[in-house]
């Protein structure tokens, strides 16, 4: 029996157990949480009710998000808001390092919000962002989660400069779907932005998808199969959960034997670390993809 054949998704009449989530709980959550609430801070792991965030928290990991709330381009997946961005905060990076600081964070995931409004795309406050942190908490490790700065390397070069110790940047979907899922964003173009950071000296590259929208299992393959040619070195493989009915819907729920097929398959293809499971979001065990 081929691949292809074996059963691997659910048809979405309801969230299946395996989607259900546990309370957060632990001394290092308590105590992170604590922190938030009493100075304020935002972090993506609460405003996106991460699944993950009790795990993650309690092993020193959290999430951040620069350059506002508001996104310039209007992907159909995406829970955050569309339309004409605030001017930037030429404060946040030393807001965001204090933060980092008073949480005590081992590692920071960084990402934004697309800025096709702004001449550099953001790209300057991204750099200033990574040397605030490093300024401020020297003992902290950084993944960059980018958007594609249209491909531009001139934007791309000032993440190379800064050195984080992980540069991701998300696939989201199959070939395709890219259309449809990503509205705005290009396959290509995505894949073109990987190989960039690892030519120009990136040590670790990462990228991640969701599965449920609708894609075939070869493309799945197809996709990691072009990561890996890329030079990416970590997967991150998830199921795409419908944030409102505004959004694309849930067109199936890919099985935990699949998932675990794909991990399988990672490994052989090469890649240094495969995050692949339901409930697996791009910042989920992103401490153990340094090394």
């Amino acid at each position: 029996m081929s691949i292809e054949s074996i059963p691997h998704v659910q048809p979405p009449k309801g969230k299946p157990k395996w989607l259900r989530v546990k309370l957060p709980t632990g001394k290092k959550y308590t105590q992170l949480r604590s922190l938030v609430d009493k100075y304020d801070l935002n972090t993506i792991c609460t405003s996106g009710s991460c699944p993950n965030m009790g795990e993650c928290w309690g092993e020193g990991t959290a999430t951040f998000m620069i350059l506002g709330n508001i996104c310039t381009r209007s992907c159909g997946f995406c829970g955050v808001k569309t339309g004409r961005p605030e001017n930037v905060d030429w404060e946040e990076p030393e807001k965001v390092a204090r933060s980092i600081k008073i949480m005590g964070i081992k590692h920071a995931v960084i990402t934004s919000v697309d800025r096709d409004d702004l001449k550099d795309m953001g790209s300057i406050i991204w750099s200033e962002t990574v040397k605030a942190i490093r300024r401020m908490n020297p003992n902290t490790t950084l993944e960059t989660l980018i958007p594609d700065f249209q491909g531009l390397g001139t934007h791309l070069d000032r993440i190379v400069g800064v050195a984080p110790e992980v540069v991701s940047h998300n696939m989201e979907t199959v070939k395709r779907l890219t259309r449809e899922v990503r509205i705005q964003a290009k396959y290509e173009r995505s894949l073109d932005v990987l190989r960039y950071l690892k030519e120009h000296g990136v040590r670790r590259t990462k990228s991640g998808i969701m599965l449920g929208l609708g894609e075939r299992e070869s493309e799945v393959i197809e996709t990691m199969e072009d990561l890996r040619k890329a030079g990416v070195d970590v997967v991150t493989i998830g199921q795409y959960l419908q944030p409102s009915k505004r959004h694309l819907p849930v067109k199936e729920f890919i099985l935990p034997e699949q998932f675990s097929r794909y991990e399988e398959l990672g490994k052989n293809l090469g890649f240094r670390h495969v995050e692949s499971g339901a409930l697996v979001r791009s910042s989920y065990k992103a401490h153990k993809h340094i090394n």
